[in-house]
């Protein structure tokens, strides 16, 4: 039983020949050098803010505060306690000795200042640093106030730094070396997987050397975007980056070397077998890293800035992964000819072995009982989603490491002696006039501890504002919304600001950003899967599959992660980022599968034409979807939730589309819909010539 349809003539277009194919690969070597060597910087996150939308009120306080001089310095707070037990008069000395020893730490001009708990069982210091100080130039000072208040104490009095710049250096440690990590794992990860796949000693060397100069061409190429387009990189983004460029570049390498290695059974020329090759993944890989470069730059209308760095900085890895996917991985694999299989060397007229393998018997199992197998993988997916009636979203500030640095331990214990806001107060930026008045207000909403004078300048007042609640926690954003509608009943212009008015901004941004770019990202994967199969029931099934599997896992993820991994809230940003790469990388497969069955389709019944998909594609589907799963967990070698998160949940959803959704729901569906599932496609009319078998 002859499976495949009339093999395709090769295209004389295709980058490849003896001599072309070399000149290629030469071109793309010295291209990548270039690249590399141009030690261009890309433009970084460096502040709060950055995370907002400039139009938020926070951001504009921000900037109201550094225009009039009055948010020039934000203290590092140094506290001491015992744990629980009174403190000493020796410990009071010390605390009075580090006061001293701090202050040549504090920015110029500034004093440092001493606070005893009411309670006797704790002290801070503040040691004011200047508001504008590089992220990567506070280490040194935080550094050093830790190294310098943590020595000669009394036995048993314990000193932890925290505070704003405390939280912004521990925040940077995690990406310390981050890119190295994620690329000595990442690539381990591919190598293996790849050595698996092909059971080659050096099969696999090539497309992962192909996609790794293609992950390090893509950063140079983010840099590069950085300078020219209004967008910019923080760890996070060049993380995702980095994940988004092996998972798809190495996805793309395996569906070409499948279709290659199909066509060496078919073909004597190598060249020529990579050309038919190469015409025939071609469309789907364009078809699919078109879906997920469209899916990425609807974050270009996210309003929150970090949002639409990962959106500009990964739809250019993509591109830059399917440039070296379908330019330089053909050239590169026509090098070295058939002997690059060693052991299981292709040759003209070996049998097919997907025609009677593993996956042959799948789809023939599925396709017998669609209605059953529909049921019940439907079932499946509603009680893994059932989870998601206790999601939680928004972690405060001492919630986002998986381990517990110093400024957490730090804040965790001025919270059990002190107003637990002391560490990052509440700015409120009002008229002179009404500054008496807005105090008064503000003194009496719930969660306020204390208002101080912070200053003025010309027209304008700050009044710092001392919160009760832990920094970014709900009660926190209540208190916040509380001042904001005291403070703007008295004046109507007045700005509240500060770390947790900017943390309940980011919060309002990423719910906005989740209503609007969600159902985009689903039109652009809807009008993507119309163009390429020219059918409206085949685009909205697959389209509904694949938001199905993201409900399920995320509802499964939720699970793990208060029972197994002990997170109390999802980050803000994990919804949106997950939606979209299991969304759009989901589509993939789908897409895969289903281009391959409407090739056969003109050939075969509808059943027969998604049976014989399944059966070509399943084992080098099933491997890329493995693989890009095991590349996104990667990301949770990083000791910071949200990446961990992101890293669950897209994996196990990766490997619930590939295992589940494509390979048995799917193929399912479309044997239940039979001719139907192409309408209004030609494909769908009775009168549509077929051979069936």
């Amino acid at each position: 039983m002859e499976i495949f349809t009339e093999r395709k003539k090769p295209s004389r277009r295709a980058l490849l020949g003896r001599w072309v194919s070399r000149v290629v690969v030469l071109v793309a070597i010295l291209f990548s050098g270039v690249m590399l060597g141009s030690g261009i910087e890309p433009e970084q996150i460096d502040n709060g803010t950055a995370n907002l939308p400039t139009d938020a009120e926070s951001a504009q306080a921000a900037r109201l505060q550094e225009s009039l001089g009055t948010a020039e310095f934000t203290p590092a707070i140094v506290v001491f306690d015992r744990g629980g037990e009174q403190l000493t008069a020796a410990d009071r000395r010390a605390v009075a000795t580090k006061v001293e020893e701090l202050g040549s730490l504090a920015a110029p001009g500034q004093q440092v200042f001493p606070v005893f708990a009411e309670d006797g069982e704790a002290a801070f210091i503040g040691v004011p640093l200047a508001t504008d100080t590089p992220e990567e130039e506070l280490e040194e000072p935080i550094t050093a106030i830790r190294d310098l208040s943590a020595k000669d104490l009394p036995d048993g009095l314990e000193a932890s730094t925290t505070g704003g710049p405390a939280f912004i250096v521990d925040l940077s440690k995690v990406f310390d070396g981050a890119d190295v990590r994620l690329l000595i794992t990442t690539a381990g990860v591919v190598a293996l997987l790849l050595l698996i796949t092909y059971r080659s000693p050096w099969l696999w060397l090539v497309p992962l050397s192909v996609v790794g100069v293609a992950d390090q061409v893509a950063a140079a190429m983010v840099a590069v975007g950085t300078q020219v387009f209004p967008f910019a990189t923080d760890g996070a983004s060049v993380g995702i980056t980095s994940v988004l460029v092996f998972g798809a570049g190495t996805n793309y390498a395996l569906l070409l070397i499948a279709r290659y290695r199909e066509e060496l059974r078919q073909v004597e020329d190598r060249y020529a077998a990579m050309r038919i090759a190469l015409s025939q993944a071609a469309p789907a890989i364009l078809a699919s890293s078109g879906t997920v470069v469209l899916a990425l730059l609807c974050l270009g209308f996210a309003d929150n800035p970090t949002s639409r760095n990962i959106g500009f900085g990964g739809a250019i890895g993509i591109v830059v992964a399917v440039v070296y996917a379908l330019v330089v991985l053909p050239a590169a694999m026509t090098l070295f000819g058939r002997r690059l299989f060693w052991p299981f060397v292709p040759e003209v007229g070996q049998p097919e072995p997907t025609e009677t393998g593993v996956w042959s018997k799948v789809a023939a199992t599925v396709t017998k009982r669609p209605v059953l197998v529909s049921v019940v993988g439907l079932l499946a997916l509603v009680v893994l989603a059932l989870p998601l009636t206790g999601v939680k979203t928004g972690l405060s500030q001492t919630e986002q490491f998986r381990a517990t640095p110093e400024s957490v331990t730090g804040q965790e214990v001025l919270a059990e002696h002190f107003p637990a806001g002391s560490s990052q107060p509440t700015s409120v930026l009002t008229s002179s006039a009404d500054a008496d008045d807005v105090r008064r207000v503000v003194a009496d909403v719930d969660g306020v501890q204390q208002v101080d004078d912070g200053g003025s300048e010309g027209d304008t007042s700050v009044l710092t504002v001392v919160l009760t609640a832990d920094p970014a926690s709900d009660a926190a954003f209540d208190t916040v919304e509380g001042i904001r509608e005291a403070a703007q009943g008295v004046d109507p212009d007045a700005l509240v600001g500060g770390p947790d008015a900017e943390s309940l901004d980011a919060r309002d941004a990423a719910s906005r950003d989740q209503a609007l770019i969600i159902p985009l990202i689903l039109v652009v994967v809807l009008l993507v899967l119309l163009a390429l199969l020219r059918s409206i029931v085949a685009a909205v099934l697959l389209v509904a599959t694949v938001v199905a599997t993201f409900a399920a896992s995320l509802g499964a993820s939720w699970w793990a992660f208060t029972h197994w991994f002990g997170f109390p809230a999802l980050d803000l940003s994990v919804p949106l980022l997950s939606f979209l790469f299991l969304v759009a990388l989901g589509v993939d497969y789908n897409i895969f599968l289903t281009t391959r069955a409407k090739e056969e389709a003109e050939e075969h019944d509808t059943t027969r034409a998604i049976s014989i998909a399944l059966a070509v594609t399943g084992g080098v589907i099933t491997s890329a979807g493995i693989l890009l799963a095991a590349v996104f967990t990667v990301l949770g070698v990083l000791p910071l939730i949200t990446l961990t998160q992101i890293g669950v949940i897209v994996g196990f959803g990766v490997l619930l589309d590939t295992l589940l959704v494509r390979s048995v729901l799917v193929p399912a569906l479309v044997a239940l819909l039979g001719r139907r599932f192409w309408w209004p496609g030609h494909l769908s009319r009775s009168d549509h010539p077929v051979t069936r078998s």
